[in-house]
């Protein structure tokens, strides 16, 4: 958010002096906190230990301190409450520093809660947001603000913009340590600030659905075979285009490896020459020869004309094996225009790690040659992780599989190229929530809230 972007109406929440309690499981600690502020924990003798300083915290304007001994399962927070008008737009900020927390997403956390002037919960009015019932409002939930990088002395910002429900006249703040042991955090700078209006990115995901036949056998000439639904993809104004798997590939009757080209090479170049005419970005399933090895990659190529990244298949099935391709083992994420984008490729599409590990790295967006897969598990993979994934296959729609289609954050399918040769277009925001009855904005929670890594026990 920049700073010109704020208005004059900026609360500076440190020095509000509303004081308001939510549970009668509150502990105050002895502390001289600013009046609107006090401290909570669930249950008493797990509470961990508050603290006020006036003179600390960055720039020394303050900080909020909680603090943990050696036994486990302490849990606390600071909790804070601010005036807000309904309908309005505010940016929250906070800012932290910690010292012997391991996980921070886990450990550290911030919520926020509406409230109306009775201090009753309050619903979202925005036509937009998903329910169970057509027509039905879902109750505000929680917000949960964004972790953003930290900085050379230690701290570390929070934040997000969000809108105010209309009956909301108060939101409350919390700022958590829980579950471990023998840590501090330290919060400082807290503000909530109104803007003029939400932010918006609006973006052109464009899926093709087309079997390369014929044309010749060389990757130069199947990658050609593209160039007239680049071009209409160009006239629907288009800001990214996905292409199949292995295209360079599909119906030679060559072994993988005989079609394999170096990347940076002649198919990128190629295809560079078309994304900059057009002015947009193309990911392209191809075959990667680096020396002796082989991969299955799909490329990044930019509006510059140039291979922005790439992502090599990690997920291989017995054929590709047998075929001599080399596994990947890292889920890139690039930075574009218009948002940060990750790439799978087909049997990735099998695994759940895949597309999370790509959304954990940040991914907005996921583009995904498929040669086949599950349908249901591209809904799946799209839905878990809230995520758009845009799918470019070789299978026709009557064979009931994987499609060629844009799916959005409930996993459903925004638009679909059902004839081949279509280009199948959708317009999103990636700013836009997409909010779950009971659940909120579920994206937002899952750093704080996914579940450790599973691995296998190898002493059984």
């Amino acid at each position: 958010m920049k700073i010109e972007d704020l208005s004059m109406k900026t609360i500076l929440i440190s020095v509000c002096s509303i004081t308001i309690c939510l549970s009668t499981q509150t502990f105050s600690a002895e502390v001289k906190a600013p009046a609107n502020w006090h401290t909570w924990s669930p249950r008493e003798e797990i509470a961990p230990d508050f603290s006020f300083n006036p003179k600390a915290g960055q720039n020394d304007k303050g900080s909020w301190i909680i603090k943990t001994d050696k036994r486990e399962g302490l849990c606390g927070c600071w909790v804070g409450e601010f005036p807000v008008q309904g309908g309005k737009s505010y940016h929250f900020s906070v800012l932290y520093r910690a010292k012997g927390v391991a996980n921070e997403d886990k450990n550290i956390v911030v919520r926020l809660i509406w409230r109306d002037a009775n201090n009753k919960s309050v619903k979202h009015d925005e036509p937009t947001f998903t329910s169970y019932r057509p027509g039905e409002k879902p109750q505000a939930e929680p917000e949960y603000p964004q972790r953003g990088g930290k900085d050379a002395r230690g701290w570390t910002e929070m934040s997000d913009t969000y809108l105010a429900p209309g009956k909301a006249s108060k939101v409350i703040v919390e700022l958590y340590l829980q579950w471990r042991s023998n840590a501090k955090v330290e919060w400082s700078n807290v503000v909530l600030a109104e803007v003029s209006s939400m932010p918006s990115r609006l973006v052109r995901l464009a899926t093709i659905h087309f079997q390369p036949k014929g044309g010749g056998n060389t990757p130069i000439e199947k990658a050609k075979l593209f160039e007239p639904l680049l071009d209409e993809s160009a006239k629907q104004k288009a800001d990214l285009v996905v292409l199949p798997e292995t295209l360079t590939y599909y119906g030679t009757g060559r072994k993988m490896v005989d079609c394999a080209e170096p990347v940076p090479g002649p198919v990128t170049d190629y295809f560079g020459t078309l994304a900059k005419k057009h002015n947009f970005y193309i990911v392209a399933g191809l075959i990667e020869r680096e020396k002796n090895l082989i991969y299955n990659v799909a490329v990044l190529i930019g509006p510059d004309g140039k291979v922005a990244g790439k992502y090599r298949k990690c997920s291989l099935p017995r054929s590709e094996v047998e075929s001599g391709v080399m596994p990947g083992h890292e889920y890139p994420v690039f930075n574009t225009r218009f948002g940060k984008v990750g790439m799978m490729i087909c049997y990735d599409g099998f695994f759940p790690e895949v597309a999370r590990q790509l959304t954990i790295n940040g991914a907005e967006v996921i583009a995904w040659p498929v040669w086949g897969c599950n349908p249901l598990l591209a809904q799946a993979r799209a839905c878990e992780n809230h995520v758009y994934i845009i799918s470019s296959t070789y299978t026709d729609v009557s064979a009931k599989w994987i499609q060629s289609a844009v799916f959005g954050h409930d996993g459903q399918i925004l638009v679909q190229g059902k004839e081949w040769g279509a280009v199948a277009i959708a317009e999103v925001d990636l700013d836009k929530r997409l909010h779950w009855p009971s659940l909120g904005d579920f994206k937002a929670q899952i750093p704080s809230h996914r579940p450790p890594w599973v691995t296998a026990d190898t002493s059984l």
